[in-house]
């Protein structure tokens, strides 16, 4: 079902995931998930079937073993392709720490990253990290597969997803400093940058600590909190899928502001296409009252493009035709 969440849309999928195709409300569905990606670039989505609200709670625990080891271990990880390495106490957002681990879902992959961090060991840290991945990145198909379905595109979807990777991020969010010494005066201060997400779709999951902001589709840069609810998951539409899409899914501008007395902790799957892969509109979603907006264009050269240019406009500028 799908009803307002101050004035969020909230999707809630229905548990018996072994029948979900083929059930009545499998249509509806994929309908409102599209609906929600055009109009806001966004929705918030409780379900609980695929990953288990246990194995994220777990989580959040292993991620705050993680950003309390020191940060020479920390600063081990290192990685040439943006937004991997890990990065902290930088002076864009001062307040933010994150890791950027490529396909975890795959045991040697998260093994990797778990003995550069714990040379002696940590089976637990690894087990929880491989599998919220695995699981998620279950939900990440389910997701794409509906809206490929909603496009009437279902046939399609199978060689996109093959031609797909993904990027687990890790993510900090310190206190503020005091208002005395906050340039905003007001006690909140901003823990991530305003930006669109470069890849196709991501998914998120958060301790309780809100933050969130986005600019509506028709808000006229106008910033609105988003409250999430507890156990609930963030979808977002990235520029990549926005292309793909011809236009009719839109990137949402989002940023994270801190405010209070706590730190916030967030996770999630980026999925992206694959190294070397091309972005082109399909035919079908070209017709007269959607002429093409966007030419052919490898994702690496945008990612690239973007990192040494860093503006709103990026995808427009790169791949508008």
């Amino acid at each position: 079902m799908m009803g307002a969440h101050h004035q969020t849309p909230y999707l809630e999928f229905p548990e018996d995931i072994e029948q979900f195709e083929s059930s009545s409300y499998w249509v509806p569905l994929c309908a409102q998930v599209r609906e929600a990606c055009e109009a806001h670039g966004f929705f918030l989505l409780q379900y609980d079937k695929v990953v288990p609200k246990t194995l994220r709670r777990d989580m959040l625990s292993a991620m705050r073993s993680l950003f309390d080891l020191p940060d020479e271990t920390k600063c081990r990880y290192q990685n040439p392709k943006p937004y991997r390495s890990y990065s902290g106490k930088c002076p864009v957002a001062p307040l933010h720490e994150s890791f950027g681990i490529d396909d975890p879902h795959k045991l040697d992959a998260a093994r990797d990253f778990t003995d550069l961090m714990w040379p002696e060991g940590n089976p637990g840290f690894c087990e929880t990290l491989h599998s919220i991945n695995s699981k998620i990145l279950e939900l990440n198909s389910l997701i794409m597969k509906m809206i490929f379905e909603s496009f009437g595109m279902g046939g399609e979807f199978k060689s996109h997803f093959q031609d797909s990777s993904t990027v687990f991020r890790i993510m900090k969010y310190r206190v503020p400093p005091p208002p005395s010494i906050n340039d905003q005066g007001d006690g909140s201060a901003i823990g991530l940058v305003a930006h669109t997400d470069k890849n196709d779709l991501t998914i998120l999951y958060q301790n309780d600590v809100q933050g969130l902001e986005v600019v509506p589709r028709d808000g006229d840069d106008e910033w609105v909190k988003v409250r999430v609810p507890e156990d609930a998951f963030i979808v977002i539409v990235g520029d990549a899928l926005k292309a793909w899409s011809n236009g009719r899914l839109h990137a949402v501008k989002h940023r994270v502001v801190m405010s209070g007395d706590r730190d916030r902790y967030s996770c999630g799957l980026f999925s992206i296409p694959k190294e070397g892969a091309m972005i082109r509109v399909p035919a079908k979603l070209v017709d007269t009252d959607h002429p093409l907006r966007y030419r052919p264009f490898k994702f690496d050269d945008y990612v690239t493009y973007f990192v040494s240019n860093r503006r709103d406009d990026a995808l427009e500028v790169y791949a508008g035709v």
